[in-house]
């Protein structure tokens, strides 16, 4: 059984940062496509970064870009999330998502969080203004 466990959600102040982990334990599969979502206030559900592990080929939102930063520990089935220069419309809670197929990285911006076979619970992240 795959399971995804997330940590480092906190609050932080405006301009402060966070770095979120997630580990996939159980997963066998050679491929992995790894992503962040989050769901913030009155928002749907949108993707955050994406992360590929075959070639390390990366994904950002507009609205993160140049702030955050999405990176894999190679030494199992991890992914962790970079965050500076936090705002407060960061807030919300955040998802861990992975999977096998490489299209779901491929195609990022199409990519939705329901597509991935491995989910996880969430972790809320608070930035206070």
């Amino acid at each position: 059984e795959v399971r995804l466990v997330e940590s480092g959600g906190d609050s932080v102040q405006a301009g402060g940062s966070l770095r979120l982990s997630c580990v996939a334990t159980g997963y066998t599969y050679a491929s992995a496509c790894m992503a962040w979502f989050r769901r913030t206030p009155g928002k749907v559900r949108e993707r955050v970064a994406f992360i590929y592990n075959i070639g390390d080929s990366t994904y950002y939102a507009d609205s993160v870009k140049g702030r955050f930063i999405i990176s894999r520990d190679k030494s199992r089935t991890a992914v962790n999330l970079q965050m500076n220069s936090l705002n407060a419309e960061d807030t919300g809670v955040y998802y861990c998502a992975v999977d096998y197929r490489y299209s779901l990285c491929k195609t990022a911006e199409d990519s939705v969080y329901s597509q991935f076979n491995f989910r996880g619970q969430g972790i809320q992240v608070t930035v206070a203004s």
